[in-house]
């Protein structure tokens, strides 16, 4: 996995992945930024609940589950103390969907936990505190 950061000014970056996405960097007025993207911690909190989510997914799908929609709520904390690195999160899952069954939403999160979602699991190693819970709703 490869990708580029091109400074834009002050805080300002742009962030190009290797497969050619790019995406907005930069950091509040205080700071020398004009808040026109997305801060670097975010960002990294935002990919770790993607990798998650994706796996989720990716399981309930395999287990014929019919999902409709699917949202995760996250909530982080962070060091009082430079750096400010993640000390705690919380994913919150709402699965909706016809005949959704708890058992595979929990089978699929404790898969993605444990085994699957590297983000997680590389933050986890780096004792960040990251739990889960979930909704199951039928749709709407």
């Amino acid at each position: 996995m490869k990708g580029k950061i091109k400074w834009i000014d002050e805080v300002s970056f742009v962030a190009e992945a290797d497969s050619g996405h790019c995406v907005v960097i930069d950091g509040p007025p205080d700071a020398g930024g004009r808040n026109i993207g997305i801060r670097p911690m975010e960002m990294v909190l935002l990919g770790t609940a993607g990798c998650t989510t994706f796996d989720v997914l990716n399981i309930l799908k395999k287990a014929r589950q019919k999902v409709s929609d699917c949202t995760v709520n996250i909530e982080a904390e962070r060091a009082d103390a430079i750096p400010a690195v993640f000390t705690r999160i919380h994913f919150h899952f709402v699965v909706e969907g016809t005949d959704i069954k708890e058992k595979q939403v929990q089978r699929a999160i404790s898969l993605t936990a444990e085994k699957y979602c590297s983000a997680s699991i590389m933050l986890e190693q780096a004792g960040v505190e990251i739990t889960h819970d979930y909704e199951i709703r039928s749709p709407k």
